[in-house]
């Protein structure tokens, strides 16, 4: 019951440093103006890595329901963070459970930033931007303008995937990658 109460609460202070940073998004350049980066999948893989891959799974649930009351997009946005984040956060949690070392842990990042990219492509090109279509009447050509307008080789929605979401999440990846290696070491021990 007490490891429980432990859990809970690690988890909990992490979403909350999660939704903190979720709120703390800046624009990238070279990039459609809706695509905005933020760090709170930071505090979801230190879970994940500290705690498992199922306390990351909360971090990225719970922040992004806490995000719910100030959403902009119907909830679609954040069901998009949730679902590509948690791509990144759970494998890597996965990947690193089982080798628990420096070298582990670069995998881990690697194939899961990875397997956010491959999910971010898919997601968006198949279920994201029609939902977009479908619920906020926000036509797919108007995507694809706004994602042509910062680079010309985006003509259609699959060269908007090809552009815009796949090295948006490349760049996301690799960044989230790098802090988290630089401040692991350093917050863990207050996780363990």
């Amino acid at each position: 019951m007490q490891l429980q109460i432990v859990y809970m609460s690690k988890t909990a202070v992490l979403a909350s440093v999660a939704i903190i940073l979720m709120f703390m998004d800046f624009p990238v350049v070279f990039m459609p103006a809706f695509l905005k980066m933020d760090l709170s999948e930071i505090p979801a893989i230190i879970a994940a890595f500290s705690l498992g891959p199922l306390a990351g799974f909360w971090v990225m649930l719970v922040k992004n329901i806490l995000h719910l009351a100030n959403s902009q997009t119907a909830g679609i946005g954040e069901l998009a963070n949730f679902l590509v984040g948690s791509a990144l956060v759970v494998t890597a949690g996965v990947i690193y459970r089982r080798h628990k070392s420096r070298k582990g842990a670069v995998c881990a990042l690697a194939f899961g930033t990875l397997a956010m990219t491959l999910a971010a492509a898919a997601l968006n090109y198949w279920v994201l931007i029609p939902l977009y279509q479908a619920v906020l009447n926000f036509p797919g050509e108007a995507v694809v303008q706004m994602g042509h307008v910062v680079n010309h080789r985006i003509i259609d929605l699959k060269t908007f995937i090809l552009f815009a979401i796949i090295p948006f999440n490349l760049l996301k990846g690799l960044l989230v990658s790098l802090i988290t290696m630089l401040i692991y070491q350093k917050v863990s021990h207050l996780l363990h």
